[in-house]
């Protein structure tokens, strides 16, 4: 019997004033006299985003939430400058403490980097500030204690650029670039537009790194290959990983916005999901990206449960 865990991106919508991705706008840093205002101001709210991320993670322990989606936000500004006001690493206590909690549990967390992290780009600006901040993402998991590549960075292959052929091979060669650190924590997803499952799985094949499934994507963006057998290729690349396939879910807002994400999951469509799952055998790490965030996952949960499916959840 497949055993699936569930999972949300960011934030939670039961929990009182809990964001984690608190931020200080330039204007406001701009108002303040010294330096030492500057790095007081971006401490105290990296320090609020990191507690938030902490009782999240607390209330997704109680619920037996396993998978989770850190905020991209925790530090802000943590790229833009040259000589930072302030350095993150003094807040080394609250990431430790998330990490712990990560560690204990047993948790599957990751970041998403924001969409101008593209390491597909034919500009020499962009790509130097995608190694940047993805090197950022990389250094706050090693600051939470989470150094092994489970915890992963999961990209889109970007734009198309001159073409979609010499964009896949410029991501190739600026992927190769990276610190092998950085490159080994990277899982690359489809997405609802230019890249669709076949085209991510020759970049991972040639890469030899892991395919992150977007359902809601396939759906929008699809290809060739008939589903079970798309499904059964992504799923090697995770062989040699030794946990199991990450999945992306969600299900559109309406017929006419197809590629927004409603903000619970169509019941039906995620059963019949797992009912080829289920034909696979294949165990499962599904990140719901519902706008209703952890209150679509307890609606599912709820559903799900009325409907009595034969599924390890």
């Amino acid at each position: 019997m497949p055993r699936i865990r569930l999972g949300y991106v960011a934030m939670s919508l039961n929990l009182h004033d809990a964001s984690p991705s608190g931020t200080v706008t330039l204007k406001t840093l701009s108002k303040l006299d010294t330096k030492q205002a500057k790095a007081r101001k971006l401490k105290n709210t990296v320090v609020k985003n990191l507690v938030n991320t902490k009782r999240i993670l607390t209330h997704n322990i109680a619920h037996h939430i396993d998978v989770y989606r850190f905020s991209s936000k925790l530090v802000p500004l943590a790229t833009y400058f040259e000589e930072p006001p302030f350095s993150y690493s003094q807040c080394r206590t609250q990431f430790q403490e998330i990490g712990n909690l990560v560690l204990q549990h047993h948790l599957r967390v990751s970041f998403h980097p924001d969409h101008f992290t593209v390491l597909s780009t034919p500009s020499d600006e962009i790509l130097e500030k995608t190694i940047k901040d993805l090197n950022h993402h990389h250094n706050m998991l090693n600051l939470m204690g989470l150094t092994d590549k489970k915890y992963a960075l999961v990209l889109h292959l970007g734009g198309k650029y001159d073409s979609k052929e010499k964009a896949k091979q410029r991501f190739c060669d600026h992927f190769k670039r990276l610190p092998p650190a950085v490159s080994e924590r990277i899982i690359l997803e489809n997405d609802d537009k230019v890249y669709h499952a076949e085209d991510v799985l020759e970049v991972c094949r040639h890469l030899q790194v892991p395919f992150v499934f977007d359902a809601h994507h396939h759906f929008c963006n699809g290809c060739s290959i008939s589903f079970p057998k798309l499904l059964d290729d992504i799923f090697q690349t995770w062989d040699k990983t030794g946990f199991p396939p990450k999945i992306h879910f969600s299900t559109p807002k309406d017929g006419k916005n197809l590629r927004a994400h409603s903000n619970y999951i169509h019941t039906q469509s995620f059963l019949d999901f797992l009912d080829i799952l289920k034909e696979l055998g294949q165990d499962a790490d599904i990140m719901l990206e519902a706008k209703a965030k952890d209150s679509a996952l307890f609606r599912l949960l709820e559903n799900i449960g009325q409907k009595k499916p034969s599924f390890d959840i």
